[in-house]
């Protein structure tokens, strides 16, 4: 997050030319169906089902989270690789962001999240002007926790695609896409932002000691 604190941290005025999108990642979610068929609800009985589900593949939600409107944007689809990466960014960009001049995209270090991307799987003259609207910056390899995406997934996870959300289960895409995109117009609506506390200050001093083991003059970051 020290990428966004040095472009929209305290003090900093907004540029309207280089909107901060945070950030991209993909969020696994197995399709299961009914092998029994559920009783419904009666008067005096809740709605009941078996334990047993049959496994009907997976797909992954992909989500882009702008920290400046607390907007969401987000897609599903039937693996993470490459192409759809590309295909999303190219959706992203194009729909929601062609009236910037820059794109700071805050995202974690998976093998599908590079320049290359957009090269293999648009046409050159697209990803040319992907590659040059858009800025690149990683969150540490062993902390990508360090992602505000995680925090809209946790909300994804308890406020849509928990059981106790749904009456029944999700077996197809489609179907999951529906819900995901109803959860993220509803939280777009009420214009969900997030709090990030975790700031520069606050990890300069917890990572004191590793700033000094490298060099004692930096022991300035523990005062």
């Amino acid at each position: 997050m020290f990428w966004i604190y040095m472009l929209r941290g305290p003090g900093k005025e907004r540029q309207e030319s280089a909107l901060i999108a945070a950030v991209n990642r993909e969020r696994p979610c197995q399709l299961l169906d009914e092998v029994i068929a559920p009783l419904p609800m009666k008067k005096g009985k809740p709605r009941r089902e078996d334990y047993e589900c049959e496994r009907k593949g997976t797909a992954v939600v992909l989500l882009a989270y702008d920290m400046d409107t607390g907007q969401r944007y987000v897609q599903v689809r039937k693996q993470r690789t490459k192409k759809d990466y590309a295909q999303f960014m190219h959706w992203l960009i194009t729909e929601h962001y062609a009236h910037v001049e820059q794109v700071e995209l805050v995202q974690d270090n998976l093998n599908t999240h590079s320049y290359g991307s957009f090269y293999e799987h648009l046409p050159a003259e697209e990803a040319r002007g992907l590659a040059k609207k858009v800025n690149f910056h990683f969150t540490p390899k062993h902390g990508s926790w360090l992602n505000m995406a995680e925090i809209e997934f946790s909300s994804l996870a308890r406020e849509c695609l928990a059981r106790e959300c749904l009456d029944r289960r999700i077996d197809t895409i489609d179907k999951l896409q529906n819900e995901v995109l109803a959860w993220s117009k509803k939280r777009n609506e009420r214009n969900v932002k997030i709090h990030w506390s975790f700031t520069v200050d606050t990890a300069r001093e917890k990572l004191s000691r590793q700033y000094q083991s490298v060099n004692q003059e930096n022991s300035i970051y523990s005062n």
